[in-house]
């Protein structure tokens, strides 16, 4: 059995069983070969070998990506699903690259990095609406089918000494799409959301792309990202169109676009800002922003700019209430029933109502019997 000397690149055991425990942990589907977790299990000390000793001689090349179609209000997007034995060799790279990539990212970037959650991103975000009075709302339109593949290697390699790390990414930047139908897919820019690797090098382009780009050009005004959602703080409307008309220019120069329709200027509406604007309300990972009754502690009411659970989250809450079909469960118990609804309650209610929990009370209508 050959071993790590005898190897082109040192890639440690270790590192692939920590990559093999989070990708179990994280579960997920099967990929173009049909094999859950469970089945790769049935061998796990051989797979886990196997992807070691390609890895480490050069020899691994990554299998089709399952393509799969999520609904999204509009249409559909492409969800990406490698492999298990690809998840856990792209959480080898993303293991590696983690350290380097932590120590740069700036503090407002929240998405997919440990120890940083979309509240967090949402906490932040509101706190600056109280403090500026414009946001720069933003949407790059299909980030993860656009990114330009010779840049992202390019940010890969400024940011590893690793040629391995190198070589992998560039191979898992082109391998196929395999469609619903089973036809391939060749690719030749962007990188399948969903994939193990596609967080870290989502976050890895976009810090050089925009937070950098807003740092360097615009060090006064705030902002928040989480992956390739992103708003922007400024204290006038010129500035916050001349910020809009930079990144616009910049999106362009590194191979992507600011969606048209979906971009817009914010207006932070309250009781003390009375002007007036075509937008005073936006969207935010699953929040809408704008003006909300509140009390100050005497209980006199006053208009605060505030996030609450956004509509679209809320009907897509109802609807599931709705598949459900409680009324129809006559054979469980009500314990039955509560240990199987609790959990997924609890998580929306954890998350939505965080800020302004009262608009979610609406959602528990959604159980009535139709």
């Amino acid at each position: 059995m050959s071993g790590p000397e005898d190897k082109p690149f040192a890639i440690s055991k270790r590192l692939v069983w920590e990559a093999y425990e989070r990708v179990k942990a994280n579960k997920g589907a099967a990929g173009v070969d049909g094999r859950s977790i469970e089945d790769f299990e049935k061998d796990l000390r051989g797979n886990l070998y196997k992807i070691w000793n390609r890895m480490s001689s050069g020899t691994y090349f990554p299998p089709p990506v399952k393509a799969v179609e999520i609904p999204k209000p509009g249409g559909t997007r492409i969800l990406g699903v490698p492999t298990v034995a690809d998840r856990i060799a792209q959480t080898v790279v993303a293991l590696t690259l983690e350290p380097r990539t932590e120590s740069i990212f700036h503090d407002d970037s929240y998405g997919y990095r440990p120890r940083r959650s979309a509240l967090q991103a949402v906490e932040r975000c509101r706190q600056r609406c109280w403090k500026k009075d414009w946001v720069l709302d933003l949407d790059v339109q299909k980030f993860f089918d656009s990114v330009d593949h010779a840049l992202m290697v390019k940010a890969v390699e400024a940011n590893t000494d690793q040629r391995w790390v190198v070589l992998y990414v560039k191979r898992w930047l082109v391998a196929p799409l395999q469609l619903p139908d089973g036809t391939l897919q060749e690719r030749d820019r962007g990188t399948p959301q969903g994939s193990a690797i596609s967080p870290v090098l989502a976050n890895l382009f976009m810090h050089y792309a925009f937070d950098m780009f807003l740092v360097r050009e615009f060090p006064s005004v705030d902002f928040e990202r989480y992956a390739d959602d992103a708003v922007v703080h400024c204290v006038t409307e010129r500035q916050a169109r001349q910020v809009w008309a930079a990144l616009e220019a910049r999106m362009e120069e590194v191979g992507l676009r600011l969606h048209p329709d979906k971009t817009k200027l914010v207006y932070c509406k309250d009781t003390r800002r009375r002007g007036s604007a075509e937008h005073t309300s936006f969207k935010f990972l699953g929040y809408t922003f704008g003006p909300r009754k509140a009390r100050y502690p005497d209980g006199k009411a006053f208009a605060s700019f505030l996030p609450a659970v956004s509509p679209e989250a809320l009907k897509a809450m109802g609807q599931q209430v709705r598949e459900w079909r409680i009324h129809r469960r006559t054979r469980l118990e009500l314990i039955e029933l509560a240990d199987w609804i609790n959990p997924i309650v609890s998580g929306w209610m954890t998350y939505y109502g965080r800020f302004y929990g009262r608009s979610c009370i609406p959602s528990c209508d959604a159980s009535t019997p139709t």
